[in-house]
């Protein structure tokens, strides 16, 4: 077995844990340790997201390039900060499954490594210009609504 198929054949056993290790009896929907660590207050998601982090790490030992990487580690990122909300949060850890997302990036890459970059990079842009255009937003709101309570006391 080549240092390739053992660094893939871990990361689906780590995914296949964190993701989709029970199903739920009467459907097709599974569930994985992921979920179930975001239950517990507070250090459940960092342990989740640090677990997670290992599929960067082998991507990295398996050349992807820093678009994959970002994308990959945009997907612990959301995975981590969205389940951190309680209930909320805990219903997204659930349905989300970013190892599995970053399984198939990652495995996206090794086929087609040039088609999965410009994908990438793709996503980041749009994910960019996506918080650039929510930042403008939040800013004219700001606005507004100083003017709104400047108006009151004048």
């Amino acid at each position: 077995m080549t240092t390739r198929e053992r660094e893939l054949t871990r990361l689906r056993a780590i995914t296949r844990v964190m993701d989709e290790a029970i199903g739920l009896p009467g459907t097709r929907f599974r569930i994985g340790l992921d979920g179930l660590l975001g239950l517990v207050p507070g250090v459940g998601d960092a342990l989740a997201a640090g677990i997670a982090g290992y599929a960067l790490l082998a991507a990295t030992r398996l050349g992807a390039p820093r678009s994959v990487l970002a994308r990959m580690a945009g997907n612990i990122a959301l995975d981590t900060l969205v389940g951190a909300i309680p209930v909320l949060g805990d219903l997204f850890d659930f349905a989300f499954k970013a190892n599995r997302r970053n399984l198939r990036t990652l495995e996206h890459f090794l086929a087609q490594p040039e088609r999965t970059r410009r994908a990438s990079r793709g996503l980041i842009i749009a994910t960019v210009a996506a918080l650039v255009a929510l930042l403008v937003l939040v800013l004219a709101l700001a606005i507004l609504l100083a003017r709104a309570v400047i108006g009151l006391f004048s």
